[in-house]
């Protein structure tokens, strides 16, 4: 009498796992889903709501649980894409729209976080931020100072607030929403970046 192995095959697509390859799998859709979009000022309606899909999925595979409480946060973030149209600067002229990078950076520690546009007019604005209770991922925002052409500082309105809840965060890449309903995706610059 022969024994033998029993082996069964599965038909269809695999059990949902979040492990570090899928998670990696997913940024990398996402990050090719975005890189052709100018981050977001090409995108039209049926392409946002795919990003929007890609992010989602992505959030529910976020590692880190508590994103106000880790070391992670902090630094300065590039932006990559979002859905914000002043950010995008889509009501100026195409001339004066941010050519270069934007960046964020936040510093948890201090609670404080600043917006930078590179050229052609170097706008940035600065803002306090304050966990928000019962929250380990959103922050109401309370913009402080604005900056015109990188030089000219005037002192934010106090009606210049929002919100911004981290829904995906780990080494490299972050993703999170306003409370306007945007949606920011941003990568890790220089995590040693902190202000003052």
């Amino acid at each position: 009498r022969r024994s033998g192995i029993v082996m069964t095959m599965r038909i269809g697509p695999p059990s949902f796992r979040n492990t570090r390859s899928a998670r990696a799998m997913k940024k990398a859709q996402l990050l090719v889903a975005i890189e052709p979009l100018q981050r977001g000022l090409l995108a039209d309606e049926d392409t946002v709501e795919a990003i929007d899909k890609l992010a989602s999925e992505l959030e529910r595979m976020n590692p880190t649980k508590e994103p106000l409480n880790s070391e992670l946060l902090s630094g300065k973030w590039e932006l990559k894409y979002t859905t914000s149209a002043s950010i995008l600067g889509k009501k100026r002229k195409p001339f004066l729209r941010p050519k270069g990078p934007i960046y964020q950076t936040i510093d948890a520690a201090s609670l404080k976080a600043k917006n930078q546009e590179s050229g052609p007019l170097f706008n940035a604005v600065e803002a306090a931020l304050t966990p928000k209770e019962g929250s380990v991922s959103e922050v109401d925002v309370q913009f402080t100072w604005f900056k015109i052409l990188g030089l000219l500082p005037f002192k934010a309105p106090a009606s210049a607030k929002g919100s911004l809840d981290t829904t995906f965060l780990d080494e490299d890449l972050r993703i999170s929403r306003g409370d306007k309903g945007n949606l920011f995706v941003l990568l890790m610059e220089d995590p040693s970046v902190r202000l003052k």
